[in-house]
């Protein structure tokens, strides 16, 4: 059949045309970018071609073949951009017509400079068709098709278009508060840095605290939040120093909001998980203007639960959202930061229909405000139910879940996901028993741990896969190196975390290359080998910061102090031998890696616990009953 494209579409969207949504011919399709993947068409009306970008969350159309070389379609929401001095069609939305067509025409090159006028002439090629493959119409049709076309030109989209009016041109006539022609309103899912003006309306669902950070540039300050549209896109937002304190207390969780005039970047995935590969910079140009009567067609929010089950195989640090019964409460305690801050930590646990419950650790605000909540419904008796939005999963000693700044907990939320683990808690699951994925809360027994002796490290190659392996060990130290225990420390703070590299002396300063700056204290962190043994063999593994401090049992300052300050061997060698011979309950990170053009398996202390000769006698117990859930002795 003929298939007749919109004349003049081409230079009509060229000159600005956003409305016409006109039928073309895609006639080639390169793959371009080496970061992330786009997709660059050659789209022509018969006549004229030109290049387009394909907006990425339309990439999958090409991948699933939903358009190729030779289709037919129709644009839905377009734009022509100037980009590099060159204009540029963006396609943001269109419908496939046809999808295998003959190439149309003999389509040139469109100049920019003669697209005014080619836009108003009348299309000579109005009669050019291509026909689809198809053994039904032969050549003896040719006539009868010819005869005909004139009536299937309106197959899809008049023949002749009405003349192209150029949008009104808004000139300065004086001051104004706002630009006379507002930014069109477009889906989150549309936004792309070829847009020029642009606006969306959607509602705040999260929002960051307001952190301060530092580096070669100077000091400065850093918020962000999250935003959800009608149609479920999603999008966050940052601002830095000047532009904090234009937005920082105007902005609210649950209100909507109608946003223009942001910078687009690529979304910095280590810090941000939302399903959008863009992220929105505000600018002192930028506009934020509250939207009071919303007509409640935007969600409060949008989750994506994962059963418990499913976060034993998700990887360390991904963010995600998962719901349960709380079934444990634990006191809030205070937890001393690498940084010296104090914060509090409350652990609680959650259990599914899926078998399994995970450990979430709230931290700082959230054990007062939604921690509290729940310890005092649990001690009442009852067991509330509990969403987390954007969780972080922490693999240490099992897998749990931890809150982040972006975090979001709704006790007893008001959903369908909610209402049906209520009933299904309420009707026997209260009573079902799960497994816990994370550690077990008695001490000295952790519940999911790999327990190993030192030969089976060795014999079995641990460590030298791509991922590290996370062993429980117990053994006996038998030797503390004493020259080379700690290290000099930055103290100063990048973000919310202390810098940590070494520090080096310059003059009566201390120096740090990383920050590039000076300071008159230095800090002291442990970095203790150590030689430990079992009765399968010894190994040397290395201690850092925490995990030194839970073996020699004070801080590596005032062990360097009483060394080379006091210069009391007497007490440093007690506080040394006191150590040594003693059992712990080591929990080991192994992996391997390259020490200069040699590649070692380096163990590391994670965490070190003296050993509880109770629970550590039901273990051995629990082992000789069920030989075969254990491998305590390597094979002979």
């Amino acid at each position: 059949m003929p298939v007749h494209l919109t004349p003049n579409a081409i230079p009509a969207v060229m000159s600005g045309d956003v409305n016409s949504k006109p039928l073309v011919q895609i006639i080639d399709i390169k793959l371009i970018g080496n970061s992330q993947e786009r997709y660059r068409f050659s789209l022509s009306d018969s006549v004229t071609t030109q290049h387009a970008m394909l907006a990425t969350q339309l990439n999958d159309r090409v991948k699933s073949g939903s358009v190729k070389k030779g289709s037919v379609i129709q644009l839905i929401e377009y734009i022509c951009s100037q980009v590099q001095n060159r204009k540029l069609i963006v396609i943001l939305s269109m419908e496939t017509i046809i999808l295998d067509c003959d190439i149309i025409g003999n389509p040139k090159f469109l100049v920019e400079s003669d697209s005014t006028a080619q836009k108003m002439q009348p299309n000579v090629n109005l009669q050019q068709s291509a026909r689809v493959p198809n053994t039904r119409f032969g050549a003896q049709n040719s006539v009868a098709n010819l005869q005909t076309s004139v009536a299937n030109v309106q197959t899809f989209r008049p023949a002749v278009q009405p003349p192209y009016q150029p949008p009104p041109s808004y000139k300065s006539h004086g001051p104004i508060l706002k630009n006379e022609a507002p930014a069109r309103i477009i889906p989150i899912a549309a936004l792309n840095p070829y847009q020029g003006r642009w606006a969306i309306k959607s509602r705040v669902t999260a929002k960051g605290d307001l952190r301060r950070y530092n580096n070669a540039r100077g000091d400065g300050k850093v918020f962000s939040f999250d935003l959800l549209d009608s149609d479920g896109g999603e999008i966050r937002v940052t601002c830095f120093n000047a532009v904090v304190d234009r937005f920082y207390n105007a902005i609210e969780v649950g209100k909507v909001y109608l946003i223009s005039k942001g910078n687009l970047k690529p979304a910095q995935k280590n810090f941000n998980h939302l399903k959008n590969e863009w992220e929105i910079f505000l600018e002192a140009t930028s506009t934020v203007d509250l939207c009071p009567d919303e007509d409640g067609s935007i969600p409060r929010q949008q989750f994506s639960f994962r059963p418990i089950s499913d976060i034993e195989n998700a990887d360390s640090n991904s963010i995600l959202d998962v719901i349960g019964i709380v079934v444990s409460v634990n006191p809030s305690v205070p937890i001393l930061r690498k940084n010296g801050m104090e914060t509090q930590r409350r652990i609680l646990n959650l259990k599914d229909w899926s078998g399994r419950s995970v450990e979430l650790t709230l931290w700082g605000e959230f054990c007062n405000r939604e921690g509290q909540k729940l310890q005092d419904m649990f001690d009442s008796g009852f067991c509330p139910v509990l969403a987390v939005k954007a969780g972080k999963v922490n693999d240490f000693s099992g897998k749990s879940i931890g809150t982040i700044s972006s975090t979001q907990l709704f006790v007893n939320p008001d959903f369908p996901e909610a209402h049906s683990l209520r009933d299904w808690f309420d009707r026997g699951g209260k009573d079902t028993a799960s497994l816990s994925i994370s550690k077990d809360n008695v001490p000295g027994v952790p519940k999911n741990e790999v327990r190993k002796t030192i030969s089976q490290i060795k014999d079995e190659g641990l460590g030298r896969s791509d991922k590290p392996d996370w062993v429980t060990l117990k053994a006996t130290i038998t030797f503390i190196k004493t020259d080379t225990f700690c290290y000099t420390a930055c103290p100063l703070m990048i973000g919310d975390r202390q810098c940590n590299k070494k520090a080096t002396r310059s003059g009566n300063r201390w120096q740090c290359d990383r920050c590039n700056q000076e300071f008159e204290e230095c800090d002291y962190r442990y970095l203790l080998q150590a030689q430990i043994q079992d009765h399968t063999g010894l190994t040397w593994v290395t201690a850092f910061q925490e995990s030194g401090e839970d073996i020699l049992g004070c801080s590596a300052k005032d062990l360097y102090l009483l060394k080379y300050q006091e210069q009391d061997d007497t007490r440093f060698g007690d506080i040394i031998g006191q150590r040594i011979f003693n059992q712990f309950l080591f929990k080991l990170k192994i992996k391997e890696e390259i020490c200069g053009d040699e590649q070692k398996v380096k163990i590391t202390v994670v965490k070190a616990d003296r050993v509880n000769y109770s629970a550590e006698s039901k273990y051995l117990l629990d082992s000789i009953l069920k030989p075969s859930r254990y491998s305590l002795i390597p094979n002979r």
